[in-house]
């Protein structure tokens, strides 16, 4: 999954791509380096963010969407926990909902993807973006991860949808502590359970740029090591800024884990269709 942030104030690329022109240049170039799912963003949800409004988040994404979807046949996922955008998103061809609430701040939201039949991320988060990386404590991540996926499941399942729509993603960096982020990389495991795809976005994340030192552009190397340790830990979809090069090193890994290993437990888990 290629990250598409239509926003003037994203942590990682700071509103590089926040014009239209670019925007959609960036997303033609991110599914000719092998992104399987573009997603489309417009509201920043860095640590601190304030929220905008749905129409402000509209006007910067659905343009893009529809631009794209008439230009391409990759799949587009709208990022939003807005009933409103995801509406408008999905009318004009998007294919996912990828929601950081888990369809919490807007619950009426479950009842459109349940209408539309559609795949929706659920990813853990504690607080909102603007409180989340205030002190947040665990006393078991693992448990209360788990409870919340069981609860939030359970609820989106009650509305309609299916269960073969759901993904589950644990929100590396959203409410997480330096140590935790490497414990959920480390356990990716504890989630298959739930009988749904995980995704894992890492891409550039604070943690690495205190393990490297470094500003979130300069973070690809970060990356591409959490990402392959993502896939082998029991990640399905990987949510990344830079496709090609996480790409390439999934390649590479996929060929030197496979040579030679038969049916081996960790043949199936650098599979092409996980790489994106």
């Amino acid at each position: 999954m290629g990250v598409l942030n239509v926003t003037p104030d994203s942590f990682s690329d700071g509103g590089l791509f926040y014009y239209r022109a670019k925007a959609l240049e960036k997303s033609l170039a991110m599914a000719d380096e092998g992104a399987d799912i573009i997603d489309v963003g417009g509201e920043s949800t860095r640590p601190g963010s304030e929220p905008v409004s749905a129409e402000k988040e509209k006007d910067r994404v659905i343009p893009v969407i529809s631009r794209l979807r008439k230009k391409t046949n990759v799949l587009i996922s709208i990022d939003t926990t807005k009933t409103e955008v995801a509406k408008a998103a999905l009318d004009e061809g998007a294919d996912i909902l990828n929601d950081i609430s888990a369809c919490r701040f807007d619950p009426s939201i479950i009842s459109l993807v349940a209408q539309r039949k559609v795949p929706v991320i659920l990813m853990h988060m504690k607080g909102t973006p603007k409180t989340m990386q205030t002190n947040p404590y665990y006393e078991n991540i693992f448990s209360e991860i788990k409870e919340f996926f069981e609860e939030r499941i359970s609820t989106v399942l009650s509305h309609g949808i299916s269960k073969k729509s759901i993904l589950v993603d644990p929100g590396i960096g959203f409410g997480k502590r330096f140590q935790d982020n490497l414990d959920l990389i480390q356990n990716l495991q504890f989630l298959n359970e739930l009988n749904c795809p995980i995704m894992v976005g890492t891409s550039r994340k604070s943690f690495l740029g205190q393990i490297l030192n470094l500003p979130p552009q300069e973070r690809v190397e970060g990356t591409i090591a959490s990402s392959i340790l993502s896939i082998l830990h029991g990640a399905h979809i990987l949510r990344v800024h830079d496709v090609r090069a996480v790409k390439r090193a999934i390649q590479v890994a996929e060929a030197i884990i496979n040579h030679r290993s038969g049916s081996g437990p960790l043949n199936s888990k650098l599979k092409g269709d996980y790489a994106s």
